[in-house]
């Protein structure tokens, strides 16, 4: 089978070419180069690229770096400026692989292919005859809430070769096998900043706008921030407060405020219900009536907790999640991530609105 691998330079992907030149498959790698070969940083491009190549050596590989920058900057970081702009709390990380890694690239270089094969911890399971997006053995690791915008035709032409690995035993082969990438840290962080400070981005293009920072039980002002765009719902860093903990708890684009509550256990950043817009099933909806409440579990940020709780559509548009438990942080512009009630299968993902 012909595949395409997509390799970063790490050890998830370069274990995934062992994994596949092991099974006698024919592969050609590619890097994707989207960083910004400008003082906006590169995301390490040239130690990633080097590392590839020694990999592709190693195993007499094809190897090819294309570059998709400037349709990374159209599509996601435009996304992810305006979402910020807007208030919201955007995942840049989720519109990339929907987007850049198995949408671009699918149509110019990966459709030639079989099938494209990741280091993504995820897997795949077949539901009568439908394929669907499933978790990953390790659940520390599992990148399925990264995923949940793919479509079915991208989700068809995928494979995830060490999804059903937990991340010990990809560092273990990789060390049997002496990769010289066994022991390289795992990337950190937005892949597009590289070494740059998330708040220096943001700041450079977007500026900075003073406002006060309120208490939003008293009303009182406790202090100011430089633009509301630097926060999120559920943030508790880099306030500069003192006697906290402080937590973002609201924000009023058109006042320019943002609203703290103080105190680990405060009530005021836990909330069960969240409302939700774009739903997004990658291998269709898989329930025949939602108007009734299902049982399915749910994340909104990238955690190995998966929480219960019950979905329901609203009306053509709106769907709301009730959860079981209490939710931190319930961050509008962030995406839920739906799940079976077993956390096995990996549905789909709708918008938090307010």
């Amino acid at each position: 089978m012909k595949i395409a691998v997509l390799i970063s330079g790490g050890v998830d992907s370069a274990v995934v070419v062992h994994r596949l030149v092991e099974q006698g498959e024919d592969l050609h790698l590619f890097y994707i180069r989207i960083g910004m070969d400008n003082d906006e940083g590169d995301c390490s491009a040239e130690e990633d690229i080097e590392m590839c190549q020694l990999i592709a050596r190693n195993y007499g590989l094809p190897f090819d770096v294309v570059t998709l920058h400037d349709e990374y900057w159209e599509n996601v970081m435009e996304y992810a400026l305006r979402t910020v702009r807007a208030g919201l709390t955007p995942n840049p990380d989720m519109m990339c692989n929907r987007m850049i890694k198995f949408g671009f690239f699918e149509q110019r270089w990966g459709g030639a292919f079989d099938c494209t094969a990741t280091g993504h911890y995820a897997t795949t399971a077949m539901v009568d005859g439908k394929k669907y997006l499933a978790t990953a053995v390790d659940p520390v690791k599992d990148q399925t809430d990264f995923l949940a915008q793919i479509t079915y035709a991208q989700l068809e032409h995928l494979i995830f070769p060490i999804g059903s690995l937990p991340k010990d035993e990809v560092r273990r082969i990789a060390a049997q096998v002496h990769l010289p990438n066994a022991t390289r840290k795992d990337s950190q962080g937005i892949c597009f900043l590289g070494q740059i400070n998330y708040n220096d981005f943001i700041r450079r293009h977007l500026g900075e706008k003073p406002g006060p920072i309120i208490e939003l039980e008293t009303g009182r002002k406790l202090g100011e921030h430089r633009g509301y765009w630097f926060h999120t719902i559920g943030q508790r860093k880099g306030l500069g407060l003192s006697g906290g903990p402080w937590y973002v708890v609201r924000k009023n684009v058109d006042d320019n405020a943002i609203y703290v509550s103080n105190g680990y256990g405060t009530a005021k950043q836990y909330g069960r219900v969240l409302n939700l817009d774009e739903m997004h099933f990658i291998s269709g909806n898989p329930w025949p009536d939602v108007s009734h409440p299902v049982a399915i579990t749910f994340k909104n940020r990238h955690t190995p907790v998966f929480t219960p709780g019950t979905l329901q559509q609203v009306d053509e548009h709106r769907w709301v999640i009730n959860s079981d438990n209490d939710v931190q942080g319930i961050a509008p512009g962030q995406f839920a991530v739906i799940y079976d009630a077993q956390s096995h299968l990996c549905y789909g993902s709708g918008v938090i609105t307010a």
